[in-house]
């Protein structure tokens, strides 16, 4: 799928005339694409910039999800990606992105502009369990944003049978409900 407001270095236009147009005040970076400067910044586009490296069969997780969900207002310097589709892949390698191989089950997946991205539930979940300082600021996005995702997220938790952290994320999450 080719975006009329994503530019990726090498579809439409070189990487010579994408930074040209930067230069010129045409277009901004977003995430891994170019998009108009006068663009408005929605979930949609921000997924839509990860195609060149997500692809169909990778989910963008952790503080990637939560970025595209509009928890932070700019991307890792790394994105976090793991496997969405059923069947194995050839590990992916990149310095842009970290790969994880597990497979996310299906209900765990929202796709937006065709980018699989975990649900926000799936997301708060994955980043209380992580807990680093980066995750941890991230769910602070998620509280200032919606904070009922905390609670949805403490849910899918509590159903879920064996999630490593799990525990610890929970106590997590009901602290920043209760702060809340």
């Amino acid at each position: 799928m080719t975006s009329l407001f994503v530019y990726f270095p090498g579809e439409r236009l070189s990487s010579a005339e994408l930074s040209a147009a930067c230069l010129d005040g045409h277009l901004v970076e977003l995430g891994e694409g170019y998009v108009p400067a006068d663009t408005v910044e929605t979930s949609w586009l921000r997924a839509a910039s990860l195609r060149a490296i997500a692809g169909t069969e990778l989910a963008a997780i952790l503080t990637s999800a939560a970025w595209v969900h509009g928890a932070l207002a700019d991307p890792p310097a790394r994105h976090r990606l793991q496997r969405a589709s059923p069947q194995r892949i050839h590990e992916p390698i990149g310095r842009r992105f970290v790969y994880r191989d597990p497979q996310l089950p299906a209900g765990d997946i929202v796709r937006i502009a065709e980018v699989a991205v975990t649900t926000p539930a799936r997301t708060v979940a994955d980043l209380a369990r992580s807990a680093t300082p980066a995750d941890l600021a991230a769910l602070q996005g998620f509280v200032d944003t919606d904070p009922q995702v905390l609670a949805d997220g403490c849910g899918l938790l509590r159903t879920s049978t064996r999630m490593p952290h799990k525990r610890a994320a929970i106590e997590i999450l009901e602290d920043l409900i209760r702060t809340t």
